[in-house]
């Protein structure tokens, strides 16, 4: 692999520990499948590998239920016990066919929104995580705003066509399942083919089976996921899929023949892409300046799908800050004390905070003598950063 690394002087900086930037590299695949907007991304970094129409504003149908689940379980109330509502009763379209007064921890109702897709089991959550309907779906928006989602809003729980201003794109709800794939408790839920739970009204318990074909026997890749329908948004499709340590988020929106399209992505994309280690968490070595010598580190990795034509153009550029003569006291050393920002094709894709100290991870030398090859030390102050 050939990677061009430079040092360049650091004016003004901003430190953060690390930040990605999804999209920036352009897709490359060109692939024929049915759904009218569709998204591959990896999950680790967000690059976008396949995309068409990505950006396109469009109804979702249940594949809503990711938001709705994800803001149960970060709530903190999973082992609350839900009283049943007549307005979740009441609820249309596919159900679990919950009933007035019934009592089912939340963590079941995530379950059965997740796996049978319970509009009824949505409403409860709502209620019951948004102290009211609408307060919840100001939750949805709050977060979708957080997340970086600009070209979507919630107007329910659960993607039922019966309300209006309810939209989203396939790029948005591959970020929304990037973040919630950072919480263990979604991705075992979500990965979950059955799940069995009590049921205070009768003496049999609720066995719910996962709608999500991919996951249950279509494809054994597969890590978990949302499928949707409505007649207006039609088929709607979300999943997840790893393998050869390459984690990718599919979605499909008005897609007929959705199972085949997140195969056929996925399977391009596993056979022609690999996670490229660009950097790895550990200390930076061979740095000539006294000070730094030894004694700075990255605390974390950066990994990259590439294909094998795309590696040379790839550039880490390493900004340091000017030693200053207080320095020579260990203390007067800032925590972080430079960056390295990865581009691909000249576009920034994510960052790297380089920080002062003592590291506890390993670092290859091979590989530190590729990153540090043609290392040029170049500095200016810029004084301290907190």
């Amino acid at each position: 692999m050939r990677f061009r690394y430079r040092v360049l002087p650091c004016i003004c900086m901003v430190m953060i520990a690390f930040t990605f930037f999804p999209g920036q590299a352009k897709a490359k695949a060109t692939l024929p499948v049915s759904a009218h907007s569709a998204i591959l991304m990896d999950q680790e970094s967000g690059r976008v590998i396949y995309e068409e129409n990505a950006h396109e504003e469009s109804r979702i149908a249940s594949i809503t239920k990711i938001m709705t689940a994800i803001l149960a379980i970060e709530s903190g109330k999973l082992d609350h016990t839900v009283t049943i509502s007549q307005n979740a009763v009441g609820t249309e379209g596919s159900s679990l066919y919950l009933k007035k007064g019934e009592k089912i921890t939340l963590e079941n109702l995530v379950y059965g929104l997740m796996l049978r897709s319970g509009n009824d089991a949505a409403v409860a959550i709502a209620e019951e995580v948004g102290g009211s309907f609408d307060g919840f779906v100001w939750m949805m928006n709050q977060k979708a705003e957080e997340i970086g989602m600009t070209n979507s809003h919630f107007s329910n729980p659960h993607g039922l066509d019966n309300t209006e201003n309810h939209y989203s794109t396939a790029y948005d709800m591959a970020l929304l399942t990037q973040y919630a794939m950072k919480n263990e408790t979604y991705r075992v839920i979500s990965g979950t083919k059955k799940h069995r739970a009590s049921n205070s009204e009768e003496d049999w318990d609720y066995v719910w089976k996962n709608k999500n074909r991919l996951l249950t026997g279509l494809y054994e890749y597969t890590t978990g996921g949302k499928t949707g329908f409505t007649k207006l948004a039609r088929r709607t499709l979300v999943t997840t899929a790893t393998k050869n340590n390459l984690n990718l988020i599919a979605v499909t929106l008005d897609g007929p023949d959705d199972w085949n399209d997140h195969i056929y992505m996925y399977e391009h994309a596993f056979s022609e892409y690999k996670p490229i280690k660009l950097l790895k968490a550990g200390p930076v070595k061979d740095v000539g300046i006294k000070q730094y010598k030894g004694k700075i580190y990255l605390k974390h990795d950066f990994t990259y799908p590439l294909l094998d034509e795309e590696e040379e153009n790839v550039e880490v550029k390493i900004k340091l800050l000017k030693p200053k003569g207080e320095w020579r006291e260990k203390k007067s050393i800032p925590d972080i004390v430079g960056k390295a920002e990865i581009f691909y094709e000249e576009k920034l894709i994510g960052t790297r905070t380089i920080f002062f100290g003592e590291s506890k991870e390993t670092f290859s030398d091979q590989n530190w003598r590729r990153v540090w090859k043609d290392l040029i030390q170049s500095f200016a102050g810029t004084g301290r950063h907190d």
